[in-house]
Parts: structure tokens; sequence; C-alpha cells
């Protein structure tokens, strides 16, 4: 099926950028950049090009309207739009959100606990309509949809509730710059108190006193250096700063164990960590150092009983790169003080550790795959744990991984899974019996069926001779098979991101089944520079080695052509933010392997960006990327791959680049710079930029919006691939 051709269609002319030379040196190397002038942008000069771009885009893909509107319709046909997650218990409430059909946002809400015994959720009789209480004695806390009123942005940040069930302290950001505002509502009245504080990274953490909280500020690189300490009913001004970390490398983060015993602050780089502690009953207490910080040295904090005994759990790299976890007497305590208690496995990474009264979760991952793992505990052995056991789930790309599970004395173990063809899935497991109980898939309406799709598990291998997985899915009746030469190849999106050991593990999609239903195959490219294969996957695929990242993606996309699953010209690519990154590099080192490529709020000028350490997050990036201000290698090596650096005269696939002007991660600059010099330098590439003049780095806010947001991509990609004028057939349509 070939691939269309934008020449067949009168083309709209992209808008004409001055050129602004500026040139900066750096170890004897000079760069001369057109288009950083951009960056200023309160210029009106920069948003009406941006604007102009938008129209551009607009005018480009014009033809595509009425896919887009179909493509709407089908991911909310396809959507229960009336409905409710499965509760969770914290003290004597559950707790759970609920949509609305018609509304963007929705709400959360809490009912009582009407059997102090019982960890069994309760569920509603049947589907509870928008003006009717979903569950009885249901309390509406937070009408979302009422607080974004008047806002083209809205973004709920953390959330929670006070010891004493009675106040909730909650973020939210009207502008999509990831700087909050904290507001405290008095749940007995409805009313909002006086206490309101800005800048706020995230949200709130209680103390074990309702009269006071936690929460964290950023510096003016958008890097958070402080928490603070406020108390309810006083002015932001008077809060106490409880830790400033002055070292331009490190984050910091606050929150509580889940026995309620101790307030934490974890101070981050991108390869070491500092833990400092705090009496979570105190508001007047000073935190102590839990382990003083050491270069490469990575660990986490827990708070467990343990045989009788209160002990901290220690989850860090100090004994290998997979981690161990360890436990320690809760007072500061050297590494050499650190018992084992899971030990070392270069063949399983453990990622986080939670503790309850009667057992430990662990997130572990191996095969590369996540995997829930339960420890038994038993206050009467010596060594505590009398029992090790995995949760286990069928399937080749089954995905697990533990749920909300607030409550430190809970039975249960709350989990959540989800594969390429099966709809996330919310069990309850009761640790004693270990007795599995399905509370919740979520609906996928139109009579979807799992048995219409099939999921593989492939492998490519990389120019170095790595092995790089690769998850797929596929209508199993859209490869039409030819008895002599076998299966037909189809058009396919590749996704892939590849840094910071973040994971893409298989996951199901309502938007993607628009894409499955006319026939083409989605896959995931498990790249370097990820965790799906351990630490160690990470560690190569970043700084000197990041070329493998990049590697590896065009050996997906060649390996998916070897054997036969399709074209080069029937493959679209898209990554996002780092993935962006990723995109920018495989369009300049292999354009030819594809037919097209998605560049999400993409990192493509990495250069400009790390060359100046009062961007937001450069500093503490380093360690990711390197520091090409300081070292000449780190210099050369960046720009040896930097997308916006490596724009040359080359036969690049059609290009969608989207950004979000109110970004704080990539700021949007890098896109329109990019696509700039993709028009300047390559005359004859089809590249077009769209622009939300009201997000952030997330996108869009409220969720029809996102979907008409996901259509728009989604023709486009179909456009590439040759299926723009396929509809859906009648028998995989939502009915």
């Amino acid at each position: 099926m070939p691939a269309p051709d934008p020449q067949a269609r009168p083309l709209a002319e992209p808008p004409v950028l001055e050129r602004r030379p500026v040139s900066a040196s750096y170890h004897g190397r000079t760069r001369t950049d057109d288009y950083e002038w951009l960056r200023a942008k309160d210029d009106p000069a920069v948003i009406a090009h941006l604007e102009a771009e938008n129209d551009y885009t607009q005018a480009r893909t014009a033809h595509l309207a009425d896919l887009r509107q179909q493509l709407f319709d089908e991911i909310k046909s396809r959507t229960l739009e009336t409905d409710l997650s499965v509760p969770t218990r914290v003290r004597g409430y559950w707790y759970y959100g609920r949509s609305f059909e018609g509304r963007q946002y929705g709400a959360s809400c809490r009912v009582a606990v009407t059997d102090p015994d019982s960890w069994t959720p309760p569920r509603p009789a049947e589907a509870a309509r928008p003006d009717e209480p979903a569950l009885p004695g249901e309390e509406m806390l937070l009408d979302l949809d009422q607080l974004a009123d008047g806002h083209e942005f809205f973004s709920l940040g953390g959330s929670s509730i006070s010891p004493d069930d009675r106040l909730l302290a909650y973020a939210t950001d009207v502008v999509g710059d990831e700087r909050y505002t904290v507001r405290v509502k008095d749940l007995t009245t409805g009313e909002l108190l006086g206490d309101e504080l800005t800048g706020v990274l995230g949200g709130a953490t209680w103390g074990a006193t309702p009269d006071h909280f936690y929460y964290s500020t950023i510096d003016e690189t958008w890097r958070p250096d402080k928490i603070w300490r406020h108390r309810i009913g006083t002015d932001q001004a008077s809060d106490e700063l409880v830790l400033h970390e002055p070292d331009a490398r490190f984050w910091v983060g606050v929150g509580r164990t889940r026995s309620r015993r101790y307030v934490v602050i974890a101070a981050s780089a991108k390869n070491t960590s500092e833990y400092h502690v705090l009496d979570a009953a105190d508001p007047t207490a000073e935190p102590w150092c839990f382990a003083e910080r050491e270069e490469g040295v990575e660990y986490s904090l827990d708070h467990a009983v343990i045989g009788g005994e209160d002990t901290f759990l220690v989850l860090h790299n100090a004994s290998g790169a997979e981690f161990e976890l360890a436990t320690a007497p809760p007072r500061p305590t050297a590494r050499t003080g650190w018992t084992p208690l899971i030990a070392h496995d270069r063949g399983v990474r453990l990622e986080d550790v939670d503790a309850f009264a009667t057992h430990l979760v662990v997130q572990q991952r191996s095969d590369g795959l996540p995997r829930v793992r339960i420890l038994d505990l038993d206050p009467d052995s010596p060594r505590g744990i009398v029992d090790d056991w995995l949760v286990e789930f069928p399937g080749e790309l089954a995905t697990s991984g533990a749920g909300s599970n607030p409550t430190f004395e809970q039975p249960t173990v709350r989990v959540g899974m989800t594969s390429m063809i099966e709809p996330a899935s919310v069990y309850d497991i009761d640790v004693r019996t270990r007795e599995r109980t399905l509370l919740k898939q979520a609906p996928v309406l139109g009579g979807y069926d799992p048995a219409d799709y099939e999921e593989h598990r492939l492998w490519a291998t990389a120019p170095d001779g790595a092995r790089v997985p690769i998850s797929l899915v596929v209508r199993k009746d859209a490869r039409s098979a030819d008895p002599e030469v076998g299966a037909a190849p189809v058009p396919l999106l590749l996704y892939g991101y590849g840094a910071y050991e973040a994971s893409i593990d298989p996951y199901f999609s309502v938007a993607r089944l628009s894409l499955l239903d006319r026939g083409a195959a989605f896959a995931i490219a498990h790249v370097r520079g990820g965790g799906e294969l351990g630490r160690h996957w990470y560690d190569d695929g970043k700084l000197a080695h990041k070329q493998h990242t990049f590697d590896d993606f065009i050996a997906c996309a060649r390996h998916l052509v070897a054997t036969g699953w399709t074209t080069p010209d029937l493959i679209v690519a898209e990554g996002a933010s780092a993935g962006g990154l990723l995109m920018g590099a495989i369009a300049n080192q292999a354009p030819e392997a594809f037919g097209g490529i998605v560049a999400g709020v993409p990192f493509v000028d990495i250069l400009t960006t790390m060359l100046d350490a009062t961007l937001p997050l450069t500093v503490t990036e380093y360690d990711e990327w390197g520091n090409p201000e300081a070292d000449p290698e780190a210099y050369d090596l960046i720009a040896s791959y930097s997308p916006y650096d490596n724009v040359a005269d080359l036969p690049y696939p059609p290009i969608l680049a989207e950004t979000s002007l109110n970004d704080t991660r990539v700021l949007y600059v890098e896109p329109a710079k990019w696509v700039a010099r993709l028009r300047a330098t390559a005359p004859g590439a089809d590249v077009l930029l769209r622009t939300e003049m009201a997000a952030g780095h997330g996108g869009v806010s409220g969720r029809y919006r996102a979907w008409h947001d996901r259509a728009f991509t989604l023709a486009w990609i179909l456009d590439r691939m040759g299926l723009a004028a396929v509809g859906t057939p009648p028998e995989h349509r939502a009915r």
C-alpha cells in the first residue's frame, strides 16, 4: 500500500522566517544560529510566527478534517464517559475519582467505611448517572470542572487528606508551566481556608498531625531546591525553611512513610542520592541525614517493622547496578551498617519497595517486563521474612505493577495489569491466602474482543550485537497471506523513547484501536537509554553511549522490514520529549528508513540547552547528557548527534513536530528552530509545526481536548500510511 504523495495536492506556502545569525564559541568551536531569536517568548514577532505555522499546518492538513472528527468519535464511542475508579481505603473512608459524560475533568469523591474489618471496596449497584451519587453517602471533595471553569488549561497536581480526614490540601496549575498553587479545603464546611501557597511543585505532604504540612518550591532554573513547613492558618511568608539544597545537580522532594512515623526528604541527582528524616508527629522537628551522599551511590528509604523492630528499608546500588534491598536501624547509618535482605542479582532490577504491617511489596524487573514481588512478614521470626513470592499474570507481554496501597495496616495488595491487547485491570490480592480478586477492567465499548488481536515480543540486533526487544500488536486479519510469499507487509507505527531509565512497557490504548482496525500495526522499540532490561540497559544508552539509542531504534525499524512486517515507506516513527530527540536523530541518520516522523515536544536543540546553565533542568541533566560548557569531549559528543546541529540537505520523510508554548521542560523554541532549519537546509523537506498556545509539556488539558489532539496526530499518521481514506470496517467499529 503506497504512502500518499504530498505533491499530489496543492500546497500552502510555509511561513518565511527571518534569519538573525548569532555566533558563540566553546573550546575553539564556533556555532552560528540563525533562529535563536525565537526564544524571546514575549516578542510579538515570535507569537506571530508560531501562529503562522499553526495556520500553515491547518491548511496543509485541511483534507484530514473529516478523518480527525471520525477518529475523535471512535475514541469517544469506545469510552465509558460516566465512570468511577476503584475506591481506595484510607482510614475511615473510601476514596475514588469520577468522570461524567460531557465533562472534561470529573471529580474526586469519598464515602465512609461501613465495616471497619472489610477491605473489599464498595461497588455501585449499577452505572450511576452523572447527576446521581455513584455510591450511597457520596461526598464530593473536588469538582474539577468547576475549578477549571474560565481557564484554557487546568491541571490538578497533588491532593492529600489531613490525618484527621478533615482538611484537603490540593494543588492546581492553570497555565501549564507546572508551578502550582496549593489551597486547603475544610471538608466539614466545604469552605476554603485562608491558606494559599504559590510557586509550589506538585502538592503537599501532611505531618502526623493536621496542623502542618510540607511542600517544595523551585528556583529560577525550575529545580526544586527548598522544602518548607507550613502551619495551617498562617501566611506563606511565615513558612519555615526546613531544607535548602544548594548543589545545582540535585533536586529535592518530600514524602511521608506509609507507617506515618517519618517525613522523608530526598535529595537526588541523576546518579547520587541522600535522605533526610524528620519525626512526622513533631511540627518543630529538625531533619537529620540518614547516610551522606556518595558520588554514584543511589538509595531510597522506607520504614518497616520487621521481627518486631523498627527498621529502615534501604534500596541501593552500592552492591551492584541492579540494586540490593537492605535493612538498617532508623538512625544515621553509613552504608557499612546496611544488612542485605534481597541480595544484588544481575538478572533482576529492583525498582521500588513498599512496607506494610504484614508484608513488603517489591517492584522489580526481569526479562524485559515489570513484576510485583511480595515478602510475607512474621513478627515472631528472627529474620522477619517467612515467604517470598511473585504475582504472575499470563501473557507474553503482561505488564504488572503495584497500584494504590496507601494504608500500612491493609491486608491486601492492589495490583494493576495490562498488555498490548488487555485493557488495564485492577486486582486486590489477599496476602494471607494469595487469593486474587478482579475489581475492574477498564471498559472498552463497542464489542472489543482481545481475541481479534495478536501481540508479539520480537528481537532486533543492533550494530554492536545487542539484542533489542520490540513489543508489537496487530489485528489477526490485517496481514493477508499469499500461499507463495507469506503474509503481506502492513503500515506500522514505531514508538520509542530511550532516556532517564524510563521504561515504555507494553500497554493498552483505546485510541490505538482506530489505527489497528484500519489495518496498521503498532510497535514499541525498547531501546537503550530506557530501563526495560535493567540499569545496564540505561547506562548503555546515555552520555558517551547515547548513539546506541539511535542505532537501536533504526535496527528495530530495519528488523521489522527484514522480517516482512512492513516496508520503509509504511513505517511512521513517533517519540516525545527525549523521545523527540530520538526522532530528530534518526531523521538525520536514517531518513530512508521511515515514511514519516512525529516528534512531540522534541528535545532537538540539546546542545544549546546543555550549554546554558540558566535554563530549566540543564545542570541537573549533566549526568544524563554531559556538560558541554566545561568538557570539550562532551561538547563534541552532543554536537555529533544533536538533531538541530546535524540538519543537512537530506531526503527527509515528512515530519510533524508538536509543541506547547508554556512547556517548561522542553521549550517551544527547540522544535520551532528545528523546523525552520529543516526547511532552509533541505528545501524539499515536508515539515509541519503545531504549537498549542495554552498548554505545557503534557499537552492540552481536559479529556475531550486530549482526544481531539490525539485524533489530529493519528489522522496525519494514517495519511502517511496511505490509510486516510480507509474507514474502520463496520465489523470493527464500536457499537
